[in-house]
């Protein structure tokens, strides 16, 4: 985090990214002295209620950020931007974004935790809009201008007042990352069996372990329990994929599977009312598969320079993930969060746990067509997930089992939803190449 003394003193003089966080009501007229280096902005965490016209001085900004503020509308020089493409604006008032006040080369759009009701049909004609994270406001519908957001890979909607699918919205090629949980489309969970409850005074926190979208995860000892648990402590009420309450609930609806990373019980108690669950510890030496994605790759996830894997341990990971994912539909559950950075992996054996239900939708049941239609989004990121696999195992291309992913990827990859093939064909070809 930067200071206002840095910047004033030019301390700061050619820097690509400033931070500030000070308690700012306007934007500081030194930010504009780094006009021709600045590409990320950040002032979350302030007081601002809006940005100054002269923000279009700043002609190399990519980025900005201005999350934890006091903005009721998204400031309309946001559209006069032209090289601005991430916009991140969560936890504010928003109640309102005006038509021209989304930046023509806009890829990601964040306005989690706000008030807005709608959307300008303006949305639609940003042809490079790849992510849109809208959890957690009022809206009642989405805009029909996105079916023309043929780039758009992830969208978050969970936690509004949606009472209905467009019917576009299935048809988009790209769209693999989908949450639609907390909405009024009467898709509920149905729990199956309830989870033991466990009190917050019989818990002995042990170290952070990690930490997600919606929560930190800590191992913990809890009384009586033979072994030690991970305990993941929900951040809030909304979350960037939506409430705890559904991650609650898909969790119980998926139930158990040895792929898949689902809870043992659910925290009592917390001081501050947090919510939370508790889950078995991940074996030692299990490792995440790869990092989040970054603003540079925007959809995909990050994995570490030279990243290789051999192709028998990556068809093992592939075939594991794709089991779990078939289960989950089966079990009318769309994780909507199927990314490497969810998959925890033994390096040496290639067995992957599937995890992080913060973005799970309930599929709809007693609409099969629908459903069928979801089910073929996610197929897509399985896809995703091949391709990034049959990559890590490119050394050896000549492989059957590198030869299976890349087939495989290709097919879920398809640009035509319903041309997809559905995950049990997928999981059970995975199965049958990895006995080969």
């Amino acid at each position: 985090m930067h200071t206002l003394e840095q910047l004033r003193s030019g301390a700061l003089a050619g820097t690509r990214r400033l931070d500030l966080a000070c308690g700012l009501t306007e934007l500081p007229h030194e930010v504009f002295d780094l006009a021709d280096t600045l590409e990320v902005l950040n002032l979350s965490g302030n007081r601002l209620i809006n940005l100054p016209h002269q923000l279009t001085r700043l002609h190399q900004l990519k980025v900005l950020f201005a999350s934890d503020n006091d903005f009721e509308l998204l400031p309309e020089v946001l559209g006069d931007c032209p090289h601005l493409q991430v916009v991140g604006f969560k936890a504010n008032r928003i109640a309102q974004v005006p038509p021209d006040a989304l930046p023509p080369a806009l890829r990601w759009l964040i306005l989690t935790d706000n008030a807005l009701q709608t959307l300008p049909n303006t949305l639609g004609q940003r042809p490079a809009l790849q992510k849109l994270m809208l959890a957690g406001n009022q809206l009642t519908v989405l805009p029909d201008s996105l079916q023309a957001a043929q780039k758009l890979e992830l969208l978050r909607a969970s936690a509004n007042r949606l009472e209905r699918v467009s019917g576009w919205l299935t048809d988009l090629p790209r769209l693999a990352w989908l949450a639609l949980a907390g909405n009024a489309l009467g898709w509920s969970f149905a729990e199956d069996a309830p989870l033991a409850e466990v009190p917050w005074t019989s818990l002995t926190l042990g170290p952070l372990l990690g930490e997600g979208a919606s929560g930190h995860i800590h191992r913990v000892q809890v009384a009586g329990w033979p072994q030690p648990l991970a305990l993941k402590l929900f951040k809030g009420a909304v979350t960037s994929d939506g409430q705890p309450q559904d991650e609650l609930a898909a969790c119980l609806a998926a139930g158990q599977h040895p792929t898949l990373t689902t809870p043992v019980a659910r925290l009592m108690g917390h001081p501050r009312q947090a919510q939370g669950l508790l889950m078995p510890l991940i074996p030692a030496g299990h490792v995440n598969l790869a990092g989040p994605p970054s603003l540079h790759t925007c959809t995909r996830d990050v994995y570490p320079p030279g990243f290789q894997l051999s192709p028998d341990l990556a068809l093992g990971i592939a075939a594991d993930v794709a089991s779990a994912l078939a289960h989950l539909h089966q079990r009318g559950v769309m994780h909507g969060d199927l990314y490497a950075h969810n998959i925890l992996i033994d390096p040496v054996h290639g067995q992957a746990q599937l995890g992080d239900f913060g973005a799970a939708t309930r599929l709809p049941g007693h609409q099969p067509e629908l459903s069928q239609n979801l089910k073929a989004l996610e197929v897509r990121a399985l896809g995703c997930l091949l391709e990034e696999l049959a990559a890590a195992a490119d050394a050896h291309t000549e492989h059957p089992a590198a030869q299976a992913l890349q087939t495989w990827a290709q097919a879920c990859l398809s640009a035509v939803p319903h041309q997809r093939p559905a995950v049990p064909e997928v999981a059970q070809a995975l199965q049958v190449a990895r006995r080969c």
